[in-house]
C-alpha cells in the first residue's frame, strides 16, 4: 500500500486521565518494526476490561493511553521478518499472543506465552520499548498490545490472527475476546463431562459464551448466577437451564448451589472479576471431582480467602 513505511495520521479515542471521558484526537501511528504489523481497524467493540482499566480503580494507572482489544481489521503493512501475514489480510487482534517458540506455546497445556502473555502494565512495544502512537511528538501508551480504539494500530505479529476474508468483521470482532474467552474457558479448560452440572458466574458476553460452551460440551444443567435478573431470559438462548440471583437468598450462593445439586456442581466458570464471585465459584464445586475455572481479572489488591480444607477436595 502507498502508506507502507510512512507515518499515518488518523483518529483515535485517547484516555488522558483515569475515569475522564475519552477524547477523539488525531494521532500519528508509526510504521511497524521487525515482527510487527500495522492494521486498519474497521470494527471494535467495548469490553468491560477496557472500562476497568480506564477507571484505574483496581490496576496500575498508565495514561495517556489508547484502549481497545476486541476488534477486526485489515493488514495495512508488515514489518521486517513477518511472513505469515500480508497487506490486505483480514485479521483479529489477540491480547494473549503466541511467539510459537517458548515452552508455553509448544505445550498443549497452556497459552501463556513467555513473550506475549497479557501484560496490562506494559504500554510500549516489546521490540524496542517504544510506543508507535504519538501526538505532537508525545508518546501515547498502548493497551495489552492491541489498542483498537484507533483507526490504525500496530501489534506484534504474534498478537494477530488471520481469518477468512468472507467472515463479516462487524460480527466476528467479538471473537477476539469475549466469545473465545468464555467458550474456551468451558470447552478447553473446564471440560465438563456429558450430563454434568455447570455453574456460570456472570452473564455478560463472556458468561454467555461460557454457557454456550457448556451446552456444546453436553452439560445437562447449566446454572446462571447474576445479580441482574434481566439477563436470565437472554441467557436461556445460550444454554442456561436455571438461574440464581444471590440477592434472592439469605445464605451464601455457594450453599444455595450445593443444596440444588446434591453437594455441589461438577464445574463452575467465573466471568466477573469480582473476588467474592471467584470464591463462591471455587467453593460451590463438588468435592472429589469439582473444577472451578476463574476467568475474571480481579482488583490488584484483592485477596482470595477460603478455608484450607477446601483445597483438599477441589481443583481450581
Amino acid at each position: 500500500m502507498a502508506t507502507a513505511g510512512k507515518v499515518i495520521k488518523c483518529k483515535a479515542a485517547v484516555a488522558w486521565e483515569a475515569g475522564k471521558p475519552l477524547s477523539m484526537e488525531e494521532v500519528e501511528v508509526a510504521p511497524p518494526q521487525a515482527m510487527e504489523v500495522r492494521v486498519k481497524i474497521l470494527f471494535t467493540s467495548l469490553c468491560h476490561t477496557d472500562v476497568y482499566f480506564w477507571e484505574a480503580k483496581g490496576q496500575t494507572p498508565m495514561f495517556p493511553r489508547i484502549f481497545g482489544h476486541e476488534a477486526g481489521g485489515i493488514v495495512e503493512s508488515v514489518g521486517e521478518g513477518v511472513t505469515e501475514l500480508a497487506p490486505g489480510d483480514h485479521v483479529l487482534p489477540v491480547f494473549t499472543g503466541e511467539c510459537k517458540e517458548c515452552p508455553h506455546c509448544k505445550s498443549a497445556e497452556s497459552n501463556m506465552c513467555d513473550l506475549l502473555r497479557i501484560n496490562t502494565d506494559r504500554g510500549v512495544m516489546i521490540g524496542d520499548g517504544k510506543s508507535r502512537f504519538s501526538i505532537d511528538g508525545k508518546p501515547i501508551y498502548h493497551f495489552v498490545g492491541t489498542s483498537t480504539f484507533s483507526e490504525y494500530t500496530v501489534m506484534h505479529v504474534g498478537c494477530v490472527a488471520k481469518i477468512n476474508p468472507e467472515a463479516p468483521l462487524d460480527k466476528v470482532c467479538v471473537l477476539s475476546c469475549g466469545i473465545s474467552t468464555g467458550l474456551g474457558a468451558s470447552i478447553n479448560v473446564a471440560k465438563p463431562p456429558k450430563g454434568s452440572t455447570v455453574a456460570i458466574f456472570g452473564l455478560g458476553a463472556v458468561g454467555l459464551a461460557a454457557a454456550e460452551g457448556a451446552r456444546i460440551a453436553g452439560a445437562s444443567r447449566i446454572i446462571g448466577i447474576d445479580l441482574n435478573a434481566s439477563r436470565f431470559e437472554e441467557a436461556r438462548k445460550f444454554g442456561c437451564t436455571e438461574f440464581v440471583n444471590p440477592k434472592d437468598h439469605s445464605k451464601p450462593v455457594q450453599e444455595v448451589l450445593a443444596e440444588m445439586t446434591n453437594g455441589g456442581v461438577d464445574r463452575s466458570v467465573e466471568c466477573t472479576g469480582n473476588v467474592n464471585a471467584m470464591i463462591q465459584a471455587f467453593e460451590c464445586v463438588h468435592d472429589g471431582w469439582g473444577v472451578a475455572v476463574l476467568v475474571g481479572v480481579p482488583h490488584k489488591d484483592a485477596e482470595f480467602k477460603t478455608h484450607p480444607m477446601n483445597f483438599l477436595g477441589k481443583v481450581a
